[in-house]
């Protein structure tokens, strides 16, 4: 289906993107891989009077090191994600996740900042991005503000960016010599999450001393799993440990039910890859 008829602008600067924002309000849409976006608009489920590409804004791009944090700009391609190295050895289970993103076509146009912001639940982004305790940046007409990853992610597609505001970077604490996995359930290649899991794991020796667990698709936003995290701490790198404090992946969780399966049956799944990706984090 063809999309309705709408004007379109394509800003360079953050600032001029915020005043097309601006001039436009409810009327606009911001555009940015268009990996989400296009879809709805093919499909008339949304008819935005203008549509804002962000794609030439060079600023939103990149990744840098910034003390002991890394950068990533909210235009970063999933592609240049996993070519990052400072994204490999300091955000490891973010790297693991985008490689469970679709395919290379869509991994070189889509974006992490475009992710985040539509919200999906079973987006591939968000559940790394809570574990890894990031910071995200949100930058409005007047003035920018921070906004934790544990608050960002309001509810089904909602977030923390208010109208008028654009999401600019996302700011990671390093986590180098964290051991890192992305577990994900899917039942063709390339299908969005049913059930998965980001696990990062700091061992001392033998024993687990820090464990940061994030689940996809197991409610309306991506959750931390708080429970096994503060139950793993002290614990030794074992199967039979790993397994009993594992148990406890999927309480407080409310997960959908459609035709991939039911409420119960993503519980299950997410005891399950919680034990593999921890396991497999810490090195076991």
């Amino acid at each position: 289906m063809i999309p309705a008829q709408f004007d379109y602008v394509a800003p360079t600067s953050v600032a001029d993107a915020l005043a097309a924002l601006a001039e436009a309000g409810d009327d606009a849409k911001v555009l940015a891989g268009g990996q989400s976006l296009l879809p709805i608009l093919r499909m008339r489920l949304n008819a935005p009077e203008k549509i804002i590409d962000l794609g030439r804004i060079e600023e939103l791009r990149g990744i840098r090191e910034d003390g002991d944090s890394i950068v990533i700009g909210a235009m970063t391609t999933y592609a240049d994600v996993l070519a990052s190295d400072l994204v490999r050895e300091n955000a490891g289970v973010l790297h693991d996740a985008v490689t469970e993103v679709a395919d290379p076509q869509i991994r070189h146009r889509g974006t992490i900042g475009g992710a985040l912001v539509h919200a999906d639940p079973a987006g591939d982004v968000g559940a790394p991005i809570l574990a890894l305790d990031a910071v995200l940046t949100v930058t409005g007409p007047s003035s920018e503000r921070t906004v934790p990853a544990a608050e960002f992610f309001k509810d089904l597609f909602e977030t923390a960016v208010g109208d008028g505001e654009l999401l600019t970077s996302i700011r990671i604490p390093k986590h180098a010599g964290w051991g890192s996995r992305y577990e994900k359930f899917v039942r063709v290649a390339h299908q969005w999450s049913i059930v998965a899991v980001a696990a990062t794991v700091r061992v001392e020796g033998d024993t687990i001393a820090e464990a940061a667990i994030a689940l996809t698709n197991m409610g309306s936003t991506p959750l931390r799993a708080t429970a096994v995290e503060e139950s793993l701490v002290g614990k030794p790198a074992t199967d039979d440990a790993v397994r009993e404090a594992c148990a406890a992946a999927a309480d407080g969780t409310n997960p959908p039910s459609d035709l991939n399966g039911d409420s119960d049956y993503r519980k299950h799944l997410a005891t399950v890859l919680t034990r593999r990706a921890v396991l497999a984090a810490a090195g076991k």
